[in-house]
C-alpha cells in the first residue's frame, strides 16, 4: 500500500525566494523540452533523455544535471497523462492524425527531487537550489521517520500552496509493490493539472 507524507516548509524569506527561483527555472526546462515531445510524438523518459539531455544542459547551465533529469521525468509524466490517459480529451485515439497540442508548464509547476538532490537525516532536510543547498529542520513523528528506512521512496515533489508557501510530498511504496506510480486519489483520474496548459494546434 502506498502512503504520502506531506511536510510544510517554513523557511526564511531568503529560502522561500530560492525555492520560487528553482520552481521557475524548472518550468523553463520543462517548457524547452515540450516542443520536442510535440514534434517527435515521443515522451518515453529514457528516449527523451537521450534526445534532449545534452542540449538542455547546455541551454540551462545553472540547473544541476540531476535536476535536468528530473525535469525530463516531469515532462514524460505529464505527457503520459495528457496523451495516453483514456479520460484525457487529448488522448491519441481522439486526436487521430491531428498534430499534438503543446504542453506549457506554469511557473508554479511542481519540482521533482530524488535522493541525489534532496536528503533527510536526523531530522534535517537538505535540498538543492540554484543558490546551493538549503536546509530545514523537520519535526518528524517516529512512524514518519521509520518510513524513510523501511519503505521505498518513489517520488519527492515540491509544490506551491494556496498561501504561496511550499510543501514537500514524499510518496512511499511498500517493498512488494512495483515501480508504477499509484493513482493520486485526490485528483480525478485523467484530470489535467492546473499547472499544465494545453496549446492546441490547427
Amino acid at each position: 500500500m502506498n502512503s504520502i507524507l506531506r511536510i510544510p516548509l517554513n523557511g526564511s524569506p531568503e529560502q522561500l525566494a530560492s525555492l520560487r527561483a528553482l520552481q521557475q527555472a524548472f518550468a523553463q526546462v520543462c517548457n524547452a523540452l515540450s516542443p520536442l515531445v510535440q514534434q517527435s510524438r515521443c515522451w518515453n523518459r529514457v528516449t527523451l533523455h537521450h534526445l534532449a539531455y545534452k542540449q538542455l544542459r547546455e541551454q540551462f547551465p545553472a540547473m544541476g544535471s540531476q535536476m535536468v533529469c528530473n525535469a525530463i521525468y516531469s515532462v514524460s509524466r505529464s505527457s503520459r497523462l495528457v496523451y495516453q490517459h483514456p479520460n484525457s480529451p487529448f488522448n491519441l485515439n481522439r486526436l487521430g492524425n491531428k498534430p499534438l497540442p503543446l504542453l506549457r508548464f506554469a511557473d508554479t509547476c511542481p519540482v521533482y527531487f530524488d535522493r541525489h538532490t534532496l536528503s533527510v537525516k536526523d531530522g534535517q532536510l537538505s535540498m538543492y537550489t540554484l543558490d546551493g543547498r538549503i536546509r530545514f529542520h523537520l519535526a518528524l513523528r517516529p512512524e514518519d521517520e521509520a518510513s524513510f528506512h523501511e519503505k521505498k521512496l518513489r517520488e519527492i515533489v515540491l509544490s506551491r500552496t494556496a498561501t504561496d508557501s511550499f510543501e514537500l510530498s514524499f510518496l512511499f511504496l511498500t517493498p512488494t509493490q512495483g515501480d508504477e506510480i499509484p493513482a493520486n486519489k485526490e485528483q480525478d483520474p485523467g484530470e489535467i493539472p492546473e499547472y499544465v496548459m494545453i496549446e492546441e494546434t490547427t
